[in-house]
């Protein structure tokens, strides 16, 4: 499995255990190797992107651009699955809001973001029950509790 963080944000932490969380989410959708991309950036560029690709012109929490969207795209046997951002202000954020630490949150999204990239949504009630009990699972399996 290949994946990159670019912390183009600044945000420093020790992001050991996003390995278990990355790996727990593609062992659990049976994902061999796969490539893709995390970036973490600020509410300006975050709001930028979801205005530009979603038309929606507001901060948001985490945005997916999976390659995948209408066939496995496959480069040497490994998934080409796409790019993740997450806004590290509005993650802080809501780790306030939740209460939970930021390591739950941070994982949270990353869980979110890669299971966008592997196809699933939350736009019907039945989808996102499916998506966050997976998410749940997921962060369980990590030992990334609330």
């Amino acid at each position: 499995m290949e994946y990159e963080i670019n912390n183009v944000y600044g945000y420093q932490e020790d992001y050991s255990y996003l390995k278990k969380v990355i790996h727990n989410t593609l062992k659990e959708e049976k994902v061999k190797k796969a490539i893709f991309s995390i970036t973490f950036v600020g509410e300006e560029e975050i709001q930028r992107l979801n205005r530009e690709y979603r038309g929606i012109d507001r901060v948001t929490d985490v945005i997916s651009f999976a390659f995948e969207d209408n066939s496995v795209l496959l480069k040497e046997n490994t998934r080409v699955l796409g790019d993740i951002y997450i806004c590290i202000p509005r993650m802080q954020e809501q780790a306030i809001k939740y209460e939970h630490l930021e390591k739950r949150e941070l994982s949270f999204l990353v869980v979110h973001g890669l299971l966008h990239l592997l196809g699933y949504d939350h736009q019907t009630k039945e989808e996102e029950n499916n998506m966050f009990t997976k998410q749940e699972l997921i962060l369980n399996a990590s030992n990334i509790k609330r």
